[in-house]
């Protein structure tokens, strides 16, 4: 090969890299356009209600389309309970599914339990709503609310009559239905440990139980963070199943077995019957909460995994 041949091969591989550096960057560029679009056309098609009400649109709980009076606090209040619901029963579950595949789960046990953990999150919201409806909600009123009322029907979180679809239901069936997001996140965090780091507790007398907490949680904790975060990503914004099982009422209560009403599923039910301009602009209004809620989210999550990471042991 020629010192030419050299020199325009070597061109032709310089500009190579630039075209692909290039493609790389507008594929990038992208994904910020795309949230930029989202955000501008929310922020627009609300402005009218953000005009009309302001801040006050959050923190009043009328919502009356006749006289055009509108406030988002119970579906901002019935989107959070039914997402700490889920939170509450499906991470400890699904952590525990995690550490049950990775750390004493036999290798012909563990892909099939795996598999049907994975096959979970595969299942259509609408699916999750019929079973919620034909035999979630016939159990705990047979089975389970008797012995709830009866027990802890004191306490104002537990109280007054179960009226089937409720903030309890919906949260419920959120929790089945993030659950495998964050035991196969878990899962895949756990793995990435390396095995000599167990055995080492394990030769210096650990059991383990203490080889998990000591190594895997201490380890694989912010990758556990960035699964909740996931999971709690898809309970915040859910609609067809919580829908189906909430009960649709623009109430504030403080029992989870009353009906309540979320961000997501106002929009789902009532976006087809906006008439009026500023009917519509609240609903688009209760949209931009809905994206806001699942940044600041997120963003919270980042700082959290930003200082584990930084006071975790190398």
């Amino acid at each position: 090969m020629t010192e030419v041949e050299t020199e325009s091969y070597a061109r032709r591989r310089i500009d190579g890299e630039r075209i692909f550096k290039g493609i790389l960057v507008l594929f990038s560029s992208l994904i910020v356009l795309i949230l930029l679009a989202v955000f501008s056309e929310l922020i627009r098609s609300s402005w009218l209600s953000i005009k009309t009400f302001g801040f006050s649109f959050v923190t009043t709980s009328t919502w009356d389309p006749v006289k055009e009076i509108f406030g988002a606090l119970p579906f901002i209040y019935g989107t959070l309970v039914t997402s700490a619901i889920a939170m509450a029963v499906a991470v400890p579950v699904a952590l525990g599914i995690a550490l049950f595949l990775t750390e004493w789960s036999p290798a012909w046990l563990r892909t099939g339990v795996s598999f049907l953990v994975e096959l979970l999150a595969a299942i259509p919201s609408v699916i999750y709503g019929l079973w919620g409806i034909f035999v979630m909600i016939p159990f705990l009123r047979t089975d389970v609310y008797p012995v709830i009322e009866k027990t802890l029907g004191f306490i104002p979180l537990f109280h007054g009559p179960f009226y089937g679809a409720s903030m309890l239901a919906g949260g419920l069936i959120l929790s089945i239905m993030i659950l495998p997001t964050i035991a196969s996140v878990s899962k895949e965090v756990f793995l990435t440990v390396p095995q000599e780091m167990r055995e080492a507790v394990f030769a210096l007398g650990g059991t383990r139980w203490e080889s998990i907490r000591i190594v895997v949680l201490r380890m694989s904790w912010s990758g556990v963070v960035g699964a909740v975060v996931l999971g709690l990503g898809r309970a915040l914004g859910e609609t067809m199943a919580v829908t189906m099982l909430i009960g649709n009422r623009a109430d504030i209560s403080a029992s989870l077995f009353h009906p309540g009403y979320s961000l997501a599923s106002v929009i789902a039910n009532e976006f087809s019957e906006a008439t009026t301009p500023l009917y519509l602009s609240s609903l688009s209004y209760i949209g931009l909460i809905l994206l806001a809620v699942t940044f600041l989210v997120n963003g919270i999550a980042r700082v959290l995994v930003a200082r584990v990471s930084k006071r975790r042991p190398a």
